[in-house]
């Protein structure tokens, strides 16, 4: 979803008895699969016909053989997902981000180990791992911000080597996974499935790649096709360049020709043939009457985001009739399908901070729905580090977040999200899984955490130019990628020999007025090199534009910035202008905006200059 997400520090930083349901799981003992050249540039395609398996995956890639995990292989039939043995299941599953940002890695592995991440999530009642990963990461050959000290078996491993380790200990876990390609590069979210440098077929040999990798290994349960559609993206419109629901089945008929087991994820678009508009990937209203057909049946599992009015004010949110109004919303958008026996869906992201009354009505409605049908889903996010909805767990990434656990327990411990039980033995819980040998040297360089760059599943201000159709899908012009990323995660631990980003404490911070709007600074955290800090910038009669200055004199670059763009004026100020969703802010409403700079210190409490229009 939208990784615009940054958590603030968590109220309540001590363990609290929560009711968390552990599954019954087998201790998988396998060896990781043999690491593998990711693929590499894409074949030509000469058009946008399906591309041939063939042709498609890299030569050379051998496939992981791994012991069956809790649920093994599934497979759907109308508006449910069932095991081998038929018996209807429930994906209860988490998003655990970072290997699609610059990274190419998980966060927090600069303050805990990947095993005990994983074992926590599985502690929660959360039985799958939904991993976001970037293409640019998979031909990538260096990972970054992992802690030699508590990863020493991570350490000098590529992107794909990782992932292959991501997916041997989630099963040691007792954890499926499902590979979202969250983004092309791994600095910005794309509004179609592909770009300029990463192309159609780029998508299709990497997918396949994957599929082939892990064919022999039920762990890896699904893949969620790409993150968020949006923009020029359509559904069935018959433009080649655009339309999401025909690159769907070409997508997912080249996946299944290379691993036939795997449940295809489908999410939404943006705007809807109806002239409506909803979240990023949250608009499925036209599966009714173009539904995604693959040649492999019972296989396609459709999957909307969805978040509450502290993301985005979609105009639901302040109707009348909220929060009674969620359920037409949801059936008339997503909630049909399953209903109808169409297709099984899986909510793919959804999530808040609970800090405002609208948010917890809005949590409170779609856990409600979600456990009266039986729906699968995937929390964003496990990370603290999500700007948007923070985390599952606290900013010391251990601390589990009573409040939302308490949420989300209709769903965690509903025994109806659940396989039914079968006359075999309940297998006894794995233990954790120990690191195996591997070199313990401790990075040189300390661990910084890049800004996270999801998208946040924000509506455009107003759709972008539909590209020309050509006969390759490479458009003549980039598709206009609108990232909002997550400024960095907040670690409060710091474990031995590395240095970690440290929460910086700011005291209640005091707005700016201006004509229009007030814009207030928090400086989110700091560490040696840099800082990441957030602007509320709050109408209040509204404005059409805003733009903000403030003194630096330490400030070396601007790493990334979400919904606004900076420019820095060496060893004296940087300058930030509102952008995209976060041009013009209403009356009434707050936009939250984001910087991550390179400093040798960070300001505390600078004088902000506030212009308006």
């Amino acid at each position: 979803m939208s990784e615009h997400r940054h958590s603030r520090a968590a109220n309540g930083r001590t363990r609290t008895g929560i009711a968390a349901l552990v599954l019954s799981a087998v201790l998988l003992i396998g060896a990781t699969a043999a690491p593998l050249a990711p693929a590499a540039a894409a074949p030509a395609a000469a058009s946008r016909a399906p591309v041939s398996v063939t042709s498609a995956v890299p030569t050379g890639l051998s496939s992981a053989v791994a012991p069956p995990t809790a649920s093994g292989w599934l497979h759907t039939s109308g508006g449910s997902i069932l095991t081998a043995s038929g018996a209807p299941y429930v994906i209860k599953g988490v998003s655990w981000f970072g290997m699609e940002t610059s990274n190419c890695a998980p966060h927090g592995l600069w303050t805990i180990s990947l095993a005990s991440g994983l074992d926590q999530i599985k502690s929660m009642g959360f039985t799958t791992l939904r991993l976001p990963f970037s293409n640019e990461c998979l031909a990538s050959s260096v990972t970054t911000s992992i802690n030699g000290a508590v990863n020493p078996d991570l350490m000098n491993k590529t992107p794909q080597e990782l992932l292959d380790i991501v997916v041997s200990k989630a099963a040691a876990a007792g954890l499926n996974v499902i590979l979202d390609r969250h983004r092309p590069d791994s600095g910005a979210q794309s509004e179609l499935w592909y770009t300029a440098q990463y192309s159609e077929a780029r998508w299709i040999a990497d997918w396949q790649a994957l599929a082939t990798r892990y064919r022999n290994d039920p762990t890896v349960i699904g893949v969620d096709l790409h993150n968020e559609p949006h923009g020029p993206a359509c559904w069935g419109c018959g433009n080649p360049d655009t339309d999401w629901q025909a690159a769907a089945t070409r997508g997912g008929n080249a996946v299944l020709a290379a691993n036939p087991n795997l449940l295809i994820l489908v999410e939404g678009i943006e705007n809807q043939a109806s002239g409506s508009s909803t979240w990023w990937g949250g608009g499925l209203s036209g599966v009714a009457a173009k539904p995604v057909t693959l040649t492999v049946p019972n296989r396609v599992v459709y999957s909307p985001h969805d978040y509450p009015a502290s993301v985005y004010a979609q105009k639901w949110f302040s109707a009348s009739s909220y929060p009674a109004n969620l359920t037409s919303v949801w059936d008339a958008n997503w909630g049909y399908i399953s209903r109808n026996g169409i297709a099984p869906v899986l909510v793919g992201e959804f999530g808040s901070k609970l800090e405002t009354t609208s948010d917890t009505q809005w949590m409170s409605a779609i856990v409600g729905y979600l456990a009266a049908n039986k729906t699968s889903f995937a929390y964003w996010s496990f990370n603290p580090n999500s700007g948007d909805t923070g985390g599952i767990v606290a900013d010391d990434w251990v601390t589990p977040q009573a409040t939302k656990l308490a949420a989300l327990a209709p769903l965690l411990t509903s025994g109806a999200t659940t396989p039914l039980p079968t006359a075999s033995a309940t297998p006894a819980p794995p233990a954790t899984p120990k690191p195996t040998s591997s070199p313990t040297a401790t990075p040189t360089a300390t661990p910084k955490p890049t800004a996270t760059p999801t998208a946040t599943p924000k509506p455009t201000a107003s759709p972008t130019a539909t590209p020309k159709p050509t006969a390759t899908p490479k458009p003549t012009a980039t598709p206009t990628a609108t990232p909002k990323p997550t400024a960095t995660a907040k670690p409060t631990a710091t474990p031995t020999a590395t240095p970690k980003p440290t929460a910086t404490p700011t005291g209640t911070p005091k707005p700016t007025a201006a004509a229009g709007a007030t814009l207030t600074w928090q400086l989110q955290n700091s560490w040696s090199a840099g800082y990441v800090a957030e602007f509320l910038v709050t109408g209040t009669t509204g404005v059409k534009g805003w733009t903000v200055t403030w003194p630096d004199t330490k400030a070396t670059s601007i790493v990334n910035a979400w919904g606004m763009t900076c420019t820095l004026k060496a060893k004296t100020s940087i300058t930030c202008t509102g952008s995209d969703w976060a041009a013009a802010v209403p009356a009434g409403q707050t936009a939250r905006v984001g910087v991550q700079v390179a400093a040798g210190a960070a300001p505390v409490s600078p004088t902000l200059t506030v212009t308006t229009r």
